[in-house]
């Protein structure tokens, strides 16, 4: 009983431990790649769709965010499953599934929050941007504690784009709030990561 409980205090020492260290799998180069997804989904939406004015465009801009988003959920997600099978430490094993289950929330929130409106509230669609915005700010906020300083800058960067979209959703079209919002704040992460974690070792090269 003894030895139990003293491999469950071990595994929560390791818990917080995993939660006080800075997170290094994600990485600037496969942030800015879904970076460029945004772009290229904002001008595939705007040049071969167009822009969404009505109910049908909306489902067919949908499905290529929903593209680009899976496209880089599938990058970022490999890269961090490859280093997670090569990393042979408890300690960094452990701020993976920290870094993830923090993150993961915000993602199945979106989703579910995603299928909702296009199966129930079709016609209120264009309040996505900004509510997908939204959600993936709180995710970067709640899981800013194993990320590098600056990540803070990333989910102000989001809450504040959320708000705009949904406040401009009238004015300013689909293609162009996903553009600025998820590509600038894409390639503001990537910065971040390079800046506060990949510079000193690439100097070093």
């Amino acid at each position: 009983m003894k030895l139990d409980d003293a491999l469950s205090q071990i595994a929560e020492i390791r818990q917080q431990m995993a939660r006080t260290q800075v997170f290094r799998g994600y990485r600037a180069a496969t942030t800015a790649f879904s970076a460029v997804m945004a772009l290229v989904a904002a001008g595939v939406q705007r040049y071969l769709i167009g822009e969404a004015t009505l109910v049908e465009n909306y489902f067919a801009a949908l499905w290529v965010w929903l593209a680009a988003a899976g496209a880089s959920l599938a990058v970022v997600g490999t890269e961090m499953f490859v280093r997670f099978r090569r990393n042979h430490s408890p300690m960094q094993r452990e701020m993976t599934l920290s870094a993830v289950e923090q993150f993961v929330p915000c993602l199945v929130a979106g989703a579910m929050l995603t299928y909702a409106i296009a199966e129930w509230a079709g016609g209120s669609l264009n309040m996505l941007p900004g509510l997908w915005c939204t959600l993936f700010g709180l995710g970067v906020m709640a899981s800013r504690r194993v990320l590098p300083r600056g990540t803070f800058i990333v989910g102000a960067w989001y809450l504040l784009a959320g708000m705009l979209c949904i406040a401009t959703r009238k004015d300013i079209s689909f293609s162009v709030q996903m553009a600025v919002a998820f590509g600038g704040g894409q390639f503001l992460a990537a910065a971040v990561l390079y800046w506060t974690l990949e510079r000193r070792a690439a100097g070093s090269i």
